[in-house]
């Protein structure tokens, strides 16, 4: 969780990531901040619906015309991603608070459970749901 990513700032380089993920599907983990990690992988149509609902929410949440939500540990052959929430970004300046975890983590391992003082909102875990219960984690 804390080692070096590469941020993706411009669109464009977020959608080069998705269709690099999008090209190998299988054995992706998705988990949500506060919520208890998936027992498997999603399959492939799990993976692209996941994939375009936090795509569509970024854009929509976060209008502007760069991105700097999402980041990997390796941009051309990503293992491990993280995505913040619009939403809940917290502050690069706010000295001495703890760092606001990513709302979502896609990885290519099951991953530890993700805690953070600030749980998500209803709507949020209303759309989390929504994804796992037709993704078929």
């Amino acid at each position: 969780m804390n080692g070096p990513l590469s941020g993706m700032l411009r669109w464009e380089q977020l959608d080069a990531l998705w269709l690099r993920v999008r090209a190998e599907p299988l054995g992706w983990y998705l988990s949500q901040t506060g919520e208890p990690p998936p027992d498997a992988p999603l399959d492939a149509a799990g993976l692209n619906r996941c994939v375009d609902e936090i795509d569509a929410l970024l854009r929509r949440e976060h209008a502007r015309s760069y991105c700097g939500l999402v980041y990997a540990d390796r941009p051309e052959q990503p293992g491990f991603i993280k995505i913040f929430d619009p939403q809940h970004m917290g502050s690069l300046c706010a000295s001495g608070s703890a760092p606001t975890p990513a709302r979502w983590v896609l990885s290519r391992s099951r991953p530890d459970p993700i805690h953070d003082a600030a749980p998500a909102s209803a709507s949020r875990r209303h759309g989390w749901r929504r994804l796992w219960g037709a993704g078929k984690r």
